[in-house]
């Protein structure tokens, strides 16, 4: 079983998982998106309109993440 996430969100189809790793961040982007069939599937590749939710995820988990090493001093 793997260790769950120190925080996720989602902004329009992207979501943004934030890991924490002995107090080492990492984030992992994902897009939703339905295939051929309806069901809801996840990649890791962005067309032009997915950018901009991309860039504001991954400064939305920037703070958070910054929050986290102000809280710990």
């Amino acid at each position: 079983m793997s260790k769950a996430p120190a925080y996720k969100f989602r902004l329009g189809l992207i979501t943004a998982t934030i890991w924490d790793n002995d107090g080492f961040y990492s984030v992992d982007f994902t897009r939703s998106y339905k295939d051929s069939t309806g069901q809801w599937q996840n990649t890791t590749s962005y067309g032009h309109s997915d950018l901009l939710n991309v860039a504001k995820s991954a400064e939305r988990a920037e703070n958070w993440i910054a929050r986290q090493a102000n809280a710990d001093n």
